[in-house]
């Protein structure tokens, strides 16, 4: 049932952003609930009973049905985390060799993870970012937060080539508050560079985790016939690619980026983890819940 609400062919086929975030984190919510190893219900919440004048909304109406008495969830560390999601919007994020492409994808992942921090009473916040950012949204966990953030999400597009030295010059002149930060990209620059850029905000006491989001066919590409691939960030740029050279020396290529950025990474204390936009969600939330509570 879990795989079935986070499949990313679902999730296309849902109308509107905010469906989709709670979608997924309604349905993975309940998987961790039914999970005798990660204990994510003593994580996520403890309960006390009601007491006259406390807001409704935050009574689990599932206990409720089961014991007849009103209890609230109370959420631990409220307010004392921020979560700030760096979004990469360059042309090669539109990409897709399926029904979801690497930006839909991204964004189906930073709109769950926002919807998620703000049930967890995270402040949240966005940069939109490709060869320059494109869209700023503040942290904050004032009424109407998620909707600002869901609404930058829907609007991201694809633009221009990767620049990562942007949104982190951004990140470092207007946020000074420490707490998550989750880059979503596809990464195409050279790992010693993107780590380098990134490791700062290490440095400055944030937990930072790479979601490093590529296509099926990106990581095993399976070709029948010669194809030409053209570079979606500079389209002067093309190459004609036999069956051959894509299952032998591309792969050796990409197997390589990939371990060097993990390694690279990892090495700087910052957590990586490979999406693949063909599986289902879960464990981008997973990982992501997995920092959350080292921090807490």
């Amino acid at each position: 049932m879990l795989q079935r609400f986070l499949d990313p062919a679902t999730l296309a086929s849902i109308s509107g952003l905010d469906l989709i975030a709670k979608t997924v984190v309604d349905g993975f919510v309940a998987g961790l609930h039914r999970s005798p190893d990660f204990g994510f219900s003593q994580e996520f919440a403890e309960y006390r009973a009601y007491s006259e004048g406390d807001d409704l909304r935050h009574v689990d109406w599932n206990v409720f049905a089961r014991t007849d008495k009103l209890f609230l969830r109370r959420y631990r560390g409220e307010t004392n985390s921020q979560l700030l999601v760096l979004l990469d919007t360059s042309a090669s994020m539109g990409y897709g060799s399926h029904q979801v492409h690497k930006l839909d994808y991204a964004r189906f992942v930073a709109a769950s993870l926002c919807y998620m921090a703000n049930l967890q009473r995270d402040a949240a916040g966005l940069i939109i970012f490709d060869e320059d950012v494109t869209n700023y949204v503040a942290p904050s966990t004032r009424q109407g937060q998620i909707f600002r953030l869901l609404h930058a999400i829907e609007k991201a597009v694809p633009g221009t080539r990767t620049d990562f030295i942007k949104p982190f010059i951004h990140f470092q002149n207007f946020l000074h508050r420490r707490g998550i930060v989750v880059v979503l990209s596809d990464f195409y620059e050279d790992p010693e560079t993107i780590v380098k850029t990134i490791e700062p905000l290490r440095y400055r006491g944030n937990d930072v985790i790479l979601f490093h989001v590529l296509d099926p066919q990106e990581i095993k590409p399976k070709f029948r016939e010669p194809v030409l691939l053209l570079d979606m960030e500079n389209e002067t740029h093309s190459m004609e690619v036999s069956p051959e050279y894509a299952k032998h020396e591309y792969r050796q290529k990409i197997d390589a980026h990939i371990e060097a950025l993990s390694s690279k990474a990892r090495g700087s204390g910052l957590d990586y983890f490979l999406m693949d936009t063909g599986r289902p969600l879960d464990e981008g939330l997973r990982e992501y819940l997995s920092v959350r509570r080292g921090i807490l």
